[in-house]
């Protein structure tokens, strides 16, 4: 009876082993292709992604570098109205409401709706997370966005990242296609210890290092503010940069934005003045007009010519600022003093035509090309006219419209010994010569008249004890139409300026100020002295040696 059911259960179990085995033998042989597929279909994984976008950075003299726009990840706490019972609405809403700290009335009017999904606030702090996530019906989520940790600092130069993740404005829309990553797809394997990715086609986007120097740009700023209240303007405009290499290592204006806050500001607030704004220079125009008399040799340093205070042109009559007559002077006293006579006396040697051609090449009636967003510049349709009037007072920086760019170019050239520069905001490892535009002694000897002018002519506020300091003030008269006026003529506002460069003779940076309808009367009481001030920071703080021997008191 025993060996029965020992056979009987033996029976079985065969069976069952070959019941067993068939099945095994259904699914790894016959169906195995199918369930392989299943398998790795549960366990591979693919997924959209956006590369991460590239970081700005800005440098310093001893190497540092300080990152103006990132990549943060904030919080938002989010509810979803529909997935919520009314009783529950009712009683969350003042807990939200108190956790959050806003309004009940906005919670109220958000739970009220159906919508699956209502932010009722953005940037969460940390201890705000942690109680959202402790409360049935609210959650968060995050969100990558861009940050600029040092708010309005080099905001014209920087932009910003607009709602539709594009930049705008500044660096940010000029190196779009460097900084934005790459959409791609990640494909990955799911295991019970994990993920591994086997393939990632996103791509980040690349750093960008400016030519920007961090300390420089915030000293360049404290002092444009400081300025602009002295004088009682209504905005102003800091360049500062290599002559020689075209690197612009400072780049202020004011009034300026937040781009962390770009939404709050008004459009205008973003045009880069350094480069979207066009103007009559002023004299701060007569070394170009100058350089040109002596790199032609239409005259010399020691040639001279009387001043009675006023010149005709046409049927106009040139003056000079205050009706001054100066008698008899060399070319030197005409840019130390200013002379607006004298100076179309000058032109005049030169030539029209000639004038003309030399204002071509020194780049006046074209874009600077420096890698930012939106430059524009005048065609100066006037004064190619060929009117003998229009190429007077252009000689002195009236009837001929510049950005503050084109200012820091062609004065590089007086600066670098006569060539041409591509002034750029993004590091370059090499930067080549220009194209020859003047020779290195007309360079020169107009440098020497700049010099004369700050020792003993109309820029002595621009000193600074122990360097010499070539440099030239501007008082520019606004015209109406520049004012939005329809009437031909000037009004009683003025551009002041002062452009200058150090030390003198081997300079390290040129500067360029702008300051939009000051209340002074002239810039040498409002711009050269922001001049002073930056530049003695500058000679400071890259520890340029002294010109000469002087004892400097605090």
């Amino acid at each position: 009876m025993c060996d029965k059911r020992l056979w009987f259960v033996f029976a079985i179990m065969i069976c069952l082993t070959g019941i067993i085995s068939w099945r095994l033998f259904c699914v790894q042989v016959l169906d195995g292709g199918r369930w392989r597929a299943q398998a790795q279909g549960q366990q591979r994984y693919f997924s959209q992604a956006q590369g991460e976008r590239g970081s700005i950075y800005l440098g310093s003299v001893n190497g540092d570098t300080y990152p103006v726009a990132v990549n943060k990840v904030v919080y938002h706490a989010y509810v979803a109205p529909r997935e919520l019972s009314m009783e529950i609405r009712k009683e969350i809403t003042p807990q939200i409401a108190e956790i959050l700290d806003i309004d009940i009335e906005k919670v109220e009017e958000v739970m009220s709706t159906q919508s699956g999904y209502q932010v009722l606030k953005r940037n969460l702090s940390s201890e705000e997370i942690e109680m959202v996530r402790g409360l049935d019906g609210l959650h968060v989520n995050e969100e990558v966005v861009r940050n600029y940790p040092e708010e309005n600092l080099a905001a014209h130069i920087i932009g910003f990242v607009g709602g539709e993740g594009a930049g705008q404005y500044g660096v940010e829309q000029y190196y779009e296609s460097v900084l934005s990553g790459r959409d791609g797809v990640r494909e990955g394997l799911k295991n019970p210890f994990g993920s591994l990715t086997l393939r990632d086609s996103v791509q980040s986007g690349d750093d960008i290092f400016l030519t920007i120097d961090y300390n420089i740009q915030h000293f360049v700023e404290r002092e444009l503010e400081r300025g602009i209240e002295r004088s009682g303007a209504q905005g102003g405009t800091v360049v500062v940069g290599n002559p020689s290499t075209g690197e612009i290592i400072a780049m202020a204006s004011r009034p300026d934005f937040n781009p962390n806050d770009y939404r709050q500001e008004e459009v205008r607030s973003f045009k880069n003045p350094a480069l979207q704004t066009t103007f009559e220079p002023g004299s701060v125009f007569k070394p170009i007009t100058m350089a040109i008399a002596l790199n032609e040799h239409a005259v010399k340093p020691e040639d001279t010519f009387y001043d009675t205070g006023e010149k005709r042109v046409q049927n106009w009559t040139v003056r000079n600022y205050g009706r001054r007559a100066f008698g008899e002077v060399d070319m030197s006293r005409i840019i130390e003093n200013s002379i607006n006579t004298g100076i179309v006396y000058v032109k005049d040697r030169i030539g029209n035509s000639t004038f003309s051609d030399y204002l071509r090449a020194f780049g006046f009636f074209e874009h600077t090309g420096i890698d930012l967003h939106g430059e524009v510049h005048s065609s100066n349709r006037e004064f190619l006219e060929g009117r003998d009037i229009n190429y007077a007072t252009a000689s002195y920086g009236q009837g001929i419209e510049v950005n503050a760019m084109q200012l820091f170019r062609g004065f590089s050239i007086l600066a670098n010994g006569g060539r041409m520069v591509e002034p750029h905001i993004v590091k370059k490892e090499n930067t080549t010569p220009g194209e020859r535009i003047i020779s290195p002694t007309a360079a020169l000897l107009t440098t020497e008249m700049m010099v004369n002018t700050i020792e003993r002519g109309f820029g002595r506020t621009a000193k600074v004890p122990g360097y010499h300091i070539a440099g030239k003030t501007g008082t520019a008269q606004v015209s109406w139409s520049k004012l939005g006026i329809s009437r031909s003529g000037y009004a009683d506002v003025t551009i002041q300026g002062f452009i200058g460069y150090a030390p003198a003779l081997d300079p390290e940076f040129v500067i360029v100020v702008k300051l939009d309808y000051p209340q002074t009367t002239s810039a040498e009481v409002s711009a050269a002295p922001i001049f002073r001030e930056i530049a003695k920071y500058i000679l400071e703080y890259k520890k340029i040696p002294y010109d000469y021997d002087v004892n400097v008191k605090d």
